[in-house]
């Protein structure tokens, strides 16, 4: 019983099925999300934090970068369950639609060369 409410807690939020969702598509790092879903840094790696312990996601090391996709396979009964659902489920709803249609435009590269331009203008007024 412990198992499955956990899962379907990790599902009571829109930002994770969101996550979820997205990751249908490709699996993303921390700076990909928060870009798609527009929340700051640290709620993206809490909602991954709980998605990644009840078997929803995992996270591979690319470099310097940690990627995080869907759990393929799963053994444990609800998450396969619950995941091959969630593939079919919402579809078409209007925030999925628009979400997902803005991923190919995310690009981490971008997203870091972005924050470093950034830094180097605020860099330069402090001098």
């Amino acid at each position: 019983m412990d198992e499955f409410l956990k899962v379907m807690k990790a599902l009571s939020d829109i930002n994770r099925v969101k996550i979820l969702k997205a990751l249908q598509q490709r699996s993303m790092c921390v700076c990909e999300l928060q870009r798609l879903l527009d929340v700051p840094q640290p709620t993206v790696s809490k909602h991954l934090k709980i998605l990644e312990s009840c078997g929803l996601l995992r996270r591979s090391k690319d470099g310097l970068w940690v990627n995080y996709s869907i759990v393929k396979g799963s053994r444990r009964p609800y998450v396969s369950i619950l995941l091959a659902g969630l593939q079919h489920w919402l579809e078409d709803d209007p925030e999925i639609l628009e979400m997902r249609e803005k991923i190919p435009q995310i690009d981490r590269c971008a997203i870091v060369g972005e924050r470093a331009e950034t830094e180097k203008s605020a860099d330069g007024m402090e001098a």
